[in-house]
Parts: structure tokens; sequence; C-alpha cells
């Protein structure tokens, strides 16, 4: 429970409810005192920055139920108020008269001390748990990532030092970072940080814990994907030339794309394994209307057939700014390890500044990289070492997206990405406009390999139909049906290479 909470009467109504609840059911209850003089109606609405004004009716009011809890936790500000008194050892003695719970002061950069039994006359008697240092760039939110730790270490009966060292690091972690609840740490950030923080006066800037904040923090789990792949621009700009059709109709082409995948994914029973990767140069309607329903969704940023690597739209930064969180950012490398430095060179900074404009902005990274046409050759062992490579850069994508591989290779491939990013998403196989058998044969080569997650195919779906749709030979329905036929084709064998 928070003080806050018992500043009106009916939010304390409720607590009060939920605290006999709890007692009468042996449940442990702790209280956040959380002092708020505006909450509690004693300064103007606008004056949230006031965090300690004395008041009698306020701490009448805390002490009333001060008796209810195991757990109170405060600032030493908080227990003035709870206890009465601005001289902090004098409110604690006022607070443990009130009730016999574990009490936990905080005292900013010190630390905390947890007090169990009497209150003694001099700090010098109280065992300080001390806290960790760090660069404080934003306090909101310092005490709420506080508590969580301490609770993590209480409910866990881990002992009194360790759920200090929890709380401590927890908010000094916080407290770090420009952010209140999305710079709250997780479980396995926290304990890696916990392992070396003396030696992390900036956490801020730690790619290390930047990036386990990052990928232990994701929201949804994505084991399986079967993603319909229809942000193609440049080939049907062209198809719509060579068959005498305005651009303008494709966007309502991929409208019908989109109602293909979703009649699709309903009889497949695709649940949460449905995705799309459609673009928002053509395609924004289609997005419009699949954002929010629970499927992967995937936009691309490349200009189309770009060697070196260009941006279709410009500055990665500005473009994010407007993208839903849930809109993974797909990104297509044409890269062989023997071109020439220069243009390696080219390619690797622009890929680090989409990496880094992720990481900024919260959204998941799709690198998809392919071997050029044009390349020098075409072995498909160049795939392990251009993956290395981006590695060592310190590029982590959240998904890689790559051809039909041979077994062997998905086995070094696999091996690699475990070895550097154990937090990978994974890979999805893309199709290339491959005949279906080909896909196929190769969905079976990479089934075994649980970091192989689905795929993302395209042409192979929608090519066809779409040739025919804009020549007049299918009528909206009837590309809407062949469509989802192929897709429910492909999604088949991915089944039963995964049986």
């Amino acid at each position: 429970m928070t003080g806050t909470h018992l500043s009106h009467a009916n939010t304390r109504a409720a607590v009060l409810k939920a605290l006999e609840y709890a007692r009468r059911h042996g449940l442990r209850t702790a209280l956040d005192i959380d002092y708020r003089p505006v909450l509690w109606g004693l300064t103007s609405l606008g004056d949230g920055e006031t965090r300690f004004i004395e008041s009698g009716p306020v701490t009448s009011q805390l002490q009333e139920v001060l008796h209810l809890f195991d757990l109170v936790v405060g600032t030493e500000e908080e227990f003035h108020i709870a206890g009465g008194s601005t001289d902090t050892l004098t409110a604690l003695k006022n607070v443990r008269n009130a009730t016999k719970a574990t009490l936990v002061c905080k005292r900013g950069p010190m630390g905390c001390v947890v007090l169990e039994g009497d209150i003694p006359d001099s700090w010098d008697q109280v065992p300080l748990q001390q806290g960790v240092r760090v660069e404080v760039l934003n306090v909101l939110g310092a005490g709420d990532a506080f508590m969580s730790g301490l609770l993590r270490g209480w409910l866990n009966d881990e002992g009194w030092e360790q759920a200090c060292r929890y709380a401590n690091a927890c908010g000094a972690l916080v407290v770090s970072r420009h952010g209140c609840a999305p710079a709250m740490p997780t479980k396995v950030e926290l304990d890696d940080y916990l392992q070396r923080a003396e030696s992390v006066p900036r956490p801020d800037v730690d790619e290390r814990l930047n990036h386990l904040h990052r990928v232990t923090s994701r929201r949804q789990q994505w084991p399986e994907l079967c993603i319909f792949a229809f942000d193609h621009r440049k080939q049907l700009a062209d198809l719509a030339r060579e068959t005498g059709r305005d651009e303008a109709c494709i966007p309502q082409l991929k409208l019908l794309l989109l109602a293909a995948a979703e009649a699709a994914a309903q009889e497949a029973g695709l649940d949460q394994r449905s995705g799309i990767l459609a673009d928002g140069t053509y395609g924004q309607r289609a997005l419009n209307a699949i954002t929010g329903k629970g499927w992967w969704i995937g936009r691309p940023i490349e200009l189309p057939s770009s060697r070196p690597l260009r941006l279709e739209h410009g500055n990665i930064g500005s473009q994010l700014i407007d993208w839903p969180l849930e809109h993974v950012v797909k990104c297509l490398v044409f890269y062989h390890p023997d071109d020439p430095a220069a243009l390696r060179a080219e390619q690797d900074a622009l890929l680090l500044e989409v990496w880094q404009a992720c990481n900024k902005s919260g959204h998941e990274l799709l690198l998809e990289v392919i071997l050029p046409e044009n390349g020098p050759d075409k072995d498909e062992r160049h795939y392990h070492t251009m993956l290395e490579h981006f590695y060592q850069l310190g590029i982590k994508p959240d998904w890689w997206k790559l051809p039909p591989l041979s077994s062997a290779s998905w086995q070094q491939i696999t091996a690699l990405i475990e070895r550097e990013d154990p937090w990978s998403r994974g890979i999805l196989i893309l199709g290339l406009d491959a005949p279906s058998d080909k896909l196929r044969a190769g969905f079976a080569e990479a089934a075994a390999h649980p970091m192989i997650k689905g795929f993302a195919v395209g042409r192979t779906i929608f090519g066809q139909p779409s040739r025919r749709w804009m020549q007049g030979e299918l009528s909206d329905e009837a590309l809407i049906e062949e469509v989802k036929r192929n897709y429910l084709t492909l999604i088949g064998y991915w089944r039963e290479a995964r049986r």
C-alpha cells in the first residue's frame, strides 16, 4: 500500500478493506509512506515539487493504520510526517509506538537502515546498509524502484541485508537514467549490475546493462512466427508499370493482401504466431488497420535495392518518433565480406546509426542480410562471417532475417548467436521469390534449430496473384482467396518441418 491512497476518503476505504482481507488471511502487508503534500490538500494543485509540510491531521491519519502493516518504508521526511517530528530518530520512536512493523528508513545516497525492535538514541547504533554511488540524472521513480528491490528480498526471505542490496541498487539504476517507469531494472539486469556495481558509475552509458534492460523488458514473446511479407515497393511499382497500371493501385492491393493474411491466420489458428512486413510508402493503410491487434509487425527503412545502404525517408531517429513501439524496424543490407573496405565502412556506419537509434527509441530491430547479386560469390558460409562481423561492431539486432541455408550452416550461425547474444529473438527465413517447394526444402533444413523461429516470405505468396490482379484477370475476392491459399501452403510446410 502507499500512503498516498490514504489521503482521500474513498481510496482510504478501499485500502482499509484490502488490509482487512489481507490480515484475515495471514498475508504480509507493507506500507510505502509516499508522502506528497499536494495530494493531502496541503498545497495548491500545481505544487507537486514540495516534498514536506508538517501536518498534525496527516500524522494522525497515518498513525491510525500503522499497526496494520508488517513493513513500513519511507525517507527521513516521510517518517517525519508519520512520526510527527522533524527529528528523525524521535519520529521513528513515535512510529514504533504505533506499530511493531519492521521499519526501513531511506537515507539518500548513504543507503538505508532497517529497524526491527526498539529505536536507539543514536544513528551510530544502527547498522547502515550502504548504497551504491552513481551520477544522479533524475530522481523520479527512485522510491518505487527501491521498494521493488526491497520487496524482492523480503518476499523471498533472503534476509534484510540482501533485500537492502537489491533496494539500493534498484534506486541507483533509476536515478542514473532519464526516465521513471521505463527505467526500472529487471531481475536479470539487477543481478548483473550487483556483480560489478562499483565499476559502473554511469549505468546509463554501460552497454551491457543497457542491452540487458532492452532485451529483458520485452512485453511480447514470439516463440514461433509465420510472417507474410508485403513490404515490397520497387517490385510492385515495376509491376504496375509493366501491366499498365498506376502506382495509386498499390495501397489498395496491400489492403487486399492484409485481408488475405488475416483470413489465412484465422483459418490456420495462428493466434500469437502471425505477422506481416508492410511499408509506410504504399502500405500505411494496411499498417493502420493491423496495429493494435496483437500481430508481429515489421516496417522497412532501407531504400529499395540500395548498395551502399541508404534509408528511404532520411534520418532514422526522425522516422521512429512517429512509429508505434510495436512496429519492428526492418533493415535490409546487401553485404559481402569481400566488399571494398570503403563500401563496408560506409554500410557499417549506417547500420550502427540504425542500431543506436533503435536502442534510444525502444523499437526492436530486424536485420536482413543478403549476399548481393553482383558480389564476388554466393558461398553461404559468408553469412556466419557477416553476422560475426556485425556482432564485433556491437550491433545486436533483436531479429535476423536470412535466406534458406544448409543445416550445417544453420548450426554454425545459431551457435554464434547464442554465444554473442543469448537474448536474441532468433532468425526468420526469407523467400527471395523462391518456388514454394524450394522453400519447403529450406524449412526442412532449418526446422531442427530452435533459434530459427519461422519465416517471413512475400513474393512466393503474392507475386503471381498480384500480377494477375493488376492485369484485370482476378477480382479482389479471387486475389484474396489465391493469396490466402499460398500463405496457408507455406504455413503447412513450416508446421510439417517442425513436427
